[in-house]
């Protein structure tokens, strides 16, 4: 795997963010699915944030690890921060791009072209953020 580029501060290589997102999964609490998820957000200011998927006996209030870590990025540096790649990983060797919610989540965090990395059927994959959700949803305020 080659490392991640982009314009602003030096990354991690993507096989030292993926593993990042390996370890987050170990903490998962995942009682109902056994689907254990991590993610890692690489933020433009170098910082690197990480989650995990923290399920619900009532499934909706489940919370998976994208949005988890995008959650604790904003909490720990504040509604301005911008995410500059970001991979998930799970410990089940399963297909799991983010979900819908996840893409649309990200979407108002996001660099268009921030590098997206996730299991995949073929292996891990990687694409930029505009190509998985395209048509994001988003609201011109006046």
């Amino acid at each position: 795997m080659q490392p991640i580029e982009t314009n602003t501060t030096p990354l991690l290589t993507s096989e030292e963010l993926f593993e990042r997102a390996r370890q987050a999964a170990l903490n998962s609490y995942s009682p109902y699915s056994g689907f254990r998820v991590g993610a890692a957000l690489q933020l433009t200011d170098g910082s690197v944030v990480t989650g995990t998927n923290v399920e619900n006996v009532s499934y909706g209030l489940t919370i998976c690890a994208e949005r988890s870590a995008l959650v604790r990025a904003i909490s720990q540096f504040g509604p301005q921060i911008r995410i500059q790649a970001v991979a998930v990983a799970n410990l089940n060797d399963a297909p799991s791009p983010p979900c819908g919610a996840c893409r649309q989540v990200l979407a108002e965090f996001i660099l268009p072209d921030a590098p997206v990395q996730f299991p995949a059927a073929e292996g891990v994959r990687t694409m930029p953020f505009s190509a998985l959700l395209p048509l994001a949803f988003e609201l011109k305020l006046k």
